[in-house]
């Protein structure tokens, strides 16, 4: 067995991995770099960009189909599955191999593949051939997604998003269990490329909680998709070559149909089992993953820091690059770890229209504030631009405190909501007044307007200030 001694190592070559140990590697420590999967990251390989190719096909499919609309007449739609897939694969495996270049520029010396598990807090085992003591260990090691139990049983045919982006051809049918992230991204995509889609979830869509956005977006969505929410599957068994699924519906209903696949998006789990986390001495969550400080990355007063998806707090690519710099960092300077900065809450879902979080969310407002919050809104069923491009759907909603009169959070599904997601994630973190904002310069005829109204709305009512306190003992008559 051969063994190894480093200042840091870093347990995960992904997004998260690479940026602890670039930020580690910064102090000028000895840094290791452990690998037991492929390199690429999660987002090349399997997440963000192709994700985004296979949407950048069923927009251009989608907007062939309702050209009609403007006046302009194409030819029949056809749709050619296996050119669609050759594509996103091609541009998928060009991504990755940016990053495959990334890595190979770190000196072989200080990479090294294997799975690695904790021996103590300071000594991890990597496979059967090395130990590597480590004065500080960072924990990147990603997430997988959850294929649930009941599916396992038809095979090959129950997939997940690790699996798609491999298909030769678009299937002609396809049951996706999950209305989260995943699920209506890729539902949505492949119902544009003429795949018979339905999914199945529950009633709240994505990261939406706002009662308001959330009724909106099932209209808007539900006028497209075949929805199935609330719902559950009672069976899921082969028949030959599909998969024949037993529903029941929010009514009580019972129906039996046939997919050639399922698409299991109902999220992703932590890659922590299987490190020895037990005998590294530090506290773990019911799930399994370590409790750490979310300023530092560091799990309680150990030398163990975490990073990334493994984490499970916020699972998008730009919070584990974040995370990943933290905890690199920390690890490196160690023992004068230090506070990093953390971004606003910002998540989007590339639907059609957009779902966008921005900030505080609607529901953890109500939970906090006990109701001292003011919310201003806009529909984008008659906004200008909204209706120049016939993307005329969704709401907006901002969020903002009373006294203050802070900008503190947004939830919305609207058309380019990607772009307004953007300034009010930079608004929020710049700790913006709702005045401020207004103050900025807004364009005409542009989405952004809509954000403006939204805004004059949200000023009016917190100028009304407080609302009345239901129930208040004090509010008795004659006081």
């Amino acid at each position: 067995m051969k063994s190894l001694e480093v200042d840091v190592a870093v347990i995960g070559a992904g997004t998260a991995g690479l940026a602890a140990w670039r930020a580690a590697r910064s102090h000028g420590q000895r840094v290791l770099l452990i690998e037991g999967g492929v390199y690429g990251t999660t987002c090349a390989r399997v997440g963000c960009m192709p994700s985004k190719l296979l949407i950048a096909a069923a927009e251009a499919a989608h907007t062939v189909a309702g050209a009609a609309r403007f006046g302009v007449h194409a030819g029949p739609l056809r749709i050619d599955g296996r050119a669609v897939m050759a594509r996103v694969q091609a541009e998928r495996d060009r991504f990755v191999g940016f990053v495959l270049d990334g890595v190979e520029q770190i000196p072989p010396a200080e990479r090294l593949r294997g799975q690695a598990r904790f021996l103590d807090a300071q000594h991890l085992q990597i496979d059967e051939h090395t130990v590597v003591q480590a004065g500080r260990v960072v924990i990147a090691t990603g997430s997988s997604p959850v294929l649930p139990e009941q599916f396992k049983a038809v095979g090959a045919l129950a997939q997940t998003s690790d699996d798609i982006f491999e298909w030769p051809d678009l299937p002609r049918s396809v049951a996706v269990i999950g209305t989260g992230i995943i699920g209506l991204e890729l539902g949505q995509a492949l119902h544009r490329l003429g795949v018979r889609v339905a999914l199945f979830g529950r009633r709240r869509l994505a990261q939406l909680s706002d009662p308001v956005v959330q009724e909106v977006a099932l209209d808007c969505l539900g006028a497209e998709l075949d929805l199935r929410l609330n719902g559950e599957v009672i069976e899921a068994r082969r028949d030959g070559a599909e998969v024949v699924l037993n529903s029941r519906d929010s009514s009580g209903a019972v129906r039996s149909e046939r997919y050639d696949v399922v698409l299991c998006a109902t999220g992703r789990a932590p890659n922590v089992g299987g490190l020895g986390l037990e005998r590294a001495g530090i506290e773990l969550d019911r799930r399994g993953v370590p409790l750490f400080d979310p300023a530092t990355m560091r799990c309680g007063a150990s030398t163990i820091f975490i990073a990334g998806d493994a984490s499970n707090e916020r699972p998008l690519l730009h919070e584990a690059a974040g995370q990943g710099r933290i905890a690199g960092d920390n690890a490196g300077a160690y023992p004068h770890s230090r506070p990093g900065r953390r971004h606003e809450p910002l998540a989007i879902v590339f639907s059609d229209p957009q779902i966008a979080s921005v900030g505080r969310s609607w529901q953890g407002l109500k939970e906090s504030r006990t109701e001292q919050f003011a919310v201003g809104q806009v529909s984008f069923e008659n906004q200008g631009r909204s209706r120049v491009m016939l993307q005329n759907q969704g709401v907006l909603r901002l969020y903002g405190e009373y006294g203050s009169d802070r900008f503190l959070g947004a939830e919305m599904i609207a058309p380019r909501a990607e772009h307004l997601a953007h300034l009010l994630a930079w608004a929020c973190q710049s700790r913006m007044t709702v005045a401020q904002m207004r103050a900025m310069p807004f364009y005409h005829p542009v989405i952004e307007e809509g954000v403006r109204t939204a805004l004059r709305n949200l000023q009016e009512q917190l100028a009304h200030g407080l609302p009345a306190i239901e129930h208040c003992a004090d509010c008795t008559p004659g006081m």
